[in-house]
This record gives C-alpha cells, sequence and structure tokens, in this order.
C-alpha cells in the first residue's frame, strides 16, 4: 500500500511522509510511533483487504525464494535488543551470504526477495547513524563479487544519504536496489574472467565491459528495472571525463545516482584484496583517487565521499 503520514516527518523515523510499503519492519515502525492513524492513497497501491491481512501469516513462500535471504537476516535488522556493533556485524555476514545466493541463482522471484531485504537494511543505514557507522568501518576486504556488492550498496547509501539527508525527492529503497544490484549483470561473465588473478586481455576486457548491459537485461527481464536501477546499473562504470563504459557519456550526462556508485565502486576495489595486489588503506585510497583519478569523478561528490569517511572510518 502507498501510505501518507499525517504529521511532521521529523515526528517519525522515515525519511518521508509518503511512500510505498514494502516491508514489514516499515510496518513495525509505524506502529511504534505516536501515529493514530496513517492514510493509504488507493490511486498509487491497493487498498485495504481485511481477507489478505486475515490470510498472510499462512502464505507459503517457494523453497528458491525462502533459501536465498539467510534465515535469521530481518529478525537481527529489527532486534531492538542487538547492539549497533553486533548488529552491524550480522547485517555485513549475512548481506555478503545473501548476495553469493543470489548472483548464484538470479531468479525473478529470488531477486524481488532480495530487493525487500535490502530495503529494510536501507531503511537501517538511513534511520541508525550508529549502526551506520560500524557499519562503514567493517565492510569486507576480501574482493568477491558478492562482497564487493554489499560494500558499494552500503558506501552509497551512506553516500546518498549524506548529499541528500532527509529530502522527500529519492526513492532510498529502489537506490538500494540500484546499487546492492549494479554487478548482477557479471552472473553472465564467464567464471574465468572474474576470478582471473591477474590483468585480462584486450579480448577478456571487451567482454567484462558488457556487464552494465547484462544487468539491465536481468532486471528488465525480471521485471524489476525501475528507474533508479537502470540508472544505476548502466552508469556505474561511466566517468566524468567521458573515458567510461558502455556509453561513454561525460559530464551532466551522468546521473548523479550513477557518479556516487562509481566512486564508491572504485573506492570498494583500491581497498580490497585481490591476487595481483594489497589493498590500500582507506585514506591513501583517497589521495590516489584525488591525485590521479579526479577527471573521472563529479569533484563535489568525491569532495562530500571524502568528508563522510573522514567523519566515520577509522584508520
Amino acid at each position: 500500500m502507498y501510505v501518507n503520514l499525517p504529521t511532521s516527518w521529523m515526528s517519525h523515523s522515515f525519511i518521508k511522509n509518503k511512500f510505498l510499503i514494502t516491508s514489514r519492519s516499515q510496518i513495525d515502525k509505524i506502529i511504534q510511533s505516536s501515529l493514530k492513524e496513517v492514510n493509504i492513497d488507493t490511486s498509487l497501491g491497493k487498498d485495504l483487504i481485511e481477507e489478505a491481512i486475515a490470510d498472510e501469516p499462512s502464505r507459503r513462500v517457494p523453497d528458491t525464494v525462502r533459501k536465498v535471504v539467510p534465515g535469521g537476516l530481518r529478525e537481527m535488522i529489527r532486534d531492538p535488543n542487538l547492539s549497533p556493533e553486533k548488529k552491524a556485524h550480522a547485517v555485513q555476514q549475512h548481506s555478503q551470504e545473501m548476495m553469493k545466493n543470489l548472483l548464484e541463482s538470479p531468479t525473478a522471484e529470488n531477486i524481488g526477495e532480495v530487493m525487500t531485504t535490502i530495503s529494510e537494511i536501507v531503511d537501517l543505514i538511513v534511520t541508525d547513524n550508529e549502526t551506520n557507522n560500524y557499519l562503514l568501518n567493517i565492510t569486507s576486504h576480501d574482493f568477491t563479487t558478492y562482497t564487493h556488492s554489499v560494500n558499494v550498496g552500503i558506501l552509497s547509501i551512506s553516500l546518498v544519504k549524506a548529499l541528500y539527508g532527509q529530502s522527500d525527492g529519492h526513492d532510498m529503497h529502489a537506490l538500494g536496489a540500484g546499487f546492492f544490484l549494479h554487478d548482477l549483470g557479471k552472473t553472465r561473465i564467464d567464471l574465468s574472467i572474474i576470478n582471473k588473478p591477474g590483468k585480462l586481455t584486450d579480448r577478456e576486457f571487451e567482454k567484462m565491459r558488457l556487464h552494465p548491459e547484462y544487468g539491465f537485461e536481468i532486471l528488465r527481464d525480471a521485471d524489476k528495472l525501475v528507474k533508479e536501477s537502470r540508472i544505476i546499473v548502466l552508469q556505474h562504470h561511466e566517468r566524468d571525463d567521458g573515458s567510461g563504459y558502455p556509453l561513454g557519456i561525460k559530464g551532466t550526462d551522468i546521473h548523479p545516482y550513477g557518479r556516487i556508485c562509481s566512486i564508491a565502486d572504485v573506492y570498494d576495489a583500491l581497498t580490497s584484496i585481490r591476487p595481483y595486489k594489497t589493498p590500500m588503506p582507506p585514506f591513501e585510497a583517497l589521495w590516489i583517487m584525488q591525485k590521479e583519478m579526479l577527471h573521472h569523478f563529479h569533484r563535489d561528490v568525491f569532495e562530500r565521499f571524502v568528508r563522510l569517511l573522514a567523519a566515520t572510518v577509522k584508520t
């Protein structure tokens, strides 16, 4: 259902008053608030159907869907008694497992279930500053597609939060899905290329450059291609000077969401362990990005990323 909370956004934990209900945690937060009523806009979502609510506990979820999200992940996100540090470690570990399961079986059902869970992770990052800070400090440095997906998702949503704060103009759940799933197209790239312990040949790199378009196709075929995910999946390898791919666009042609993911993507690659290189400490990576790669990024967005990490990441 699409709801409108009849109160100031400062009196509740959501980033805007009007939004689509996509997760149980949102309902729990509404119940825990001081609101006496919630308005439902039936022109933008479904009406209240008593039969559907009565039947909800007995609905069966297909096994292929239930298995992709680790048991207990959502409960840990919602647990008010779990310390921010423990919650951050649990969310990071279970999110990696979730992304690994999805990349092994990127079906439409699994994508939908993962997107629902990502919405809850996004809510946690946006509303819980302490847990968010721990998440920024414990990102895994073991570079695999699934750990990279989680790291870039956490970094990107944190940067969106820093850039736009409580603005109603951004669908944070859709953005979270795009950031976490930005490399989904790599499931169509041969593993010998993905896991190669060295520099790719020109032919291999040409194949690797196809993954943004493959990701676009996977989400489109799964009927999960919202505007935000389309932008992020297609543009996360575009560069401000036009040297990126797949479209080679530059400057203002690159959407801010694409710019955000691009910065997080490069930073995580530099700070992660590879078979052919050692990981850089956070501020050395930022120094390299500033001195040698600044023409790849939008300067204002990059500077805000540096301030975010300087305020939260421990050396």
